[in-house]
């Protein structure tokens, strides 16, 4: 599918029957319109702004070719306005699209995965916007998405979790206090270990160091542990402050897992206990966390989601939303793609013994990877 299929004539009814039925409502309630003027409904005025959106047309040819199709007569100043009114009720019609087509796993663990990746316009010197998303690797789709400013961190309190998730993420995500979220909502999370924010303590509470641990550990061996997180004191108003363990206002029991690559070793810690999920299936099922990578790549090569055609205008954050509009409806018109398991690593052992396969629920998950990443 081509994305200028999502607003062409032949298709446009098929697209409309997908979205959500409350287009005339919504667009109201959200003040993007308060009349139609010149437009006959919510869904042409729609499918003008996606015919913005994805097609690289100016605001001038797009007004011209609406006109011509007897969709919407619009100036060039008004549909511009238009669409800088829309960021509103565009992630209103997104959050209800990706909300009613979420999955439900059969599975007892639902394998969710969060990243972020970072949108810059033309002439910038850094990042301009950064979209957190979530992804289900089995349905090979995004289930949400928020777009904010540069400042807003990678954290796992940004998204919603649910009870008996596995929760993939990579080391900006490994907090203690985003390790507690996730646990406090009945989740699980598989993250990976970053030394500079976490504290691991033995289940004595003494500090430990996963440096020592490290040099007598075979290349392609696995090794594991069982520890204790301690979520530090709240320190509104400072940053990177030393803090004691006594001070700590919790602690999480988790295990990590060890494996050494080529000079590295990876470390993958989780909450979920070896009878759920073994240590072998656990570094297995980090490397599927490459599936957002795809994702990141499929909406940068195919819809050209990093060719903002300004960096910070009034309509940037509504041509993003336009975007990855175009992008929920593909997914639901295309179907699923499902897992794609990354190629094998073929000297990983766990007790001098090769790794094999290991799957969940019966379904595949991948296997290591050279690249831990």
């Amino acid at each position: 599918m081509e994305a200028q299929d999502i607003f062409n004539g032949e298709r446009w009814a098929h697209v409309l029957s997908v979205l959500p039925r409350d287009l005339d409502e919504s667009v109201r309630a959200t003040g993007c319109v308060e009349r139609f003027r010149n437009v006959r409904s919510a869904g042409d005025l729609l499918r003008v702004m996606l015919a913005y959106g994805v097609s690289d047309l100016s605001l001038k040819d797009t007004a011209a070719w609406a006109k011509a199709d007897g969709i919407a007569e619009f100036t060039a100043p008004a549909l511009f306005y238009r669409v800088e009114q829309s960021h509103i009720w565009l992630r209103h019609i997104l959050g209800q699209l990706l909300l009613e087509r979420r999955s439900v796993d059969e599975a007892a663990l639902q394998i969710r995965i969060v990243d972020a990746t970072v949108i810059t316009g033309p002439g910038s010197k850094g990042t301009d916007w950064v979209l957190h998303t979530v992804i289900d690797p089995v349905a090979g789709c995004f289930e949400s998405v928020e777009i904010t400013n540069a400042k807003a961190g990678e954290t796992f309190l940004r998204h919603s979790v649910h009870p008996d998730q596995l929760v993939l993420g990579d080391r900006q995500y490994g907090t203690a206090r985003g390790i507690e979220f996730v646990v406090n909502h009945g989740a699980h999370p598989v993250v990976r270990v970053n030394r500079r924010t976490l504290k691991i303590c033995d289940l004595e509470r003494r500090r430990i160091y996963l440096q020592s641990f490290e040099p007598d550990l075979p290349k392609g061996n696995l090794i594991s542990m069982d520890v204790l997180i301690p979520t530090p004191p709240n320190m509104t108003g400072t940053k990177n402050k030393a803090w004691d363990l006594k001070d700590a206002t919790s602690w999480i029991p988790a295990r990590m897992v060890g494996c050494r690559t080529d000079k590295d070793v990876t470390w993958v810690l989780t909450t979920a206990s070896r009878d759920m999920l073994s240590d072998e299936a656990l570094m297995n099922l980090y490397r599927l966390r490459w599936q957002i990578e795809l994702l990141f790549k499929r909406l940068k090569s195919l819809l050209h989601l990093d060719a903002l055609p300004s960096r910070d205008g009034p309509t940037s954050k509504s041509w993003l939303l336009i975007r990855l509009l175009v992008a929920a409806i593909a997914q639901i018109l295309v179907g699923p793609s499902g897992v794609f398991p990354p190629r094998r690593h073929r000297g990983a052992r766990v007790n001098g013994k090769p790794q094999r396969m290991v799957s969940i629920s019966g379904k595949p998950v991948g296997a290591p990877n050279s690249d831990p990443r």
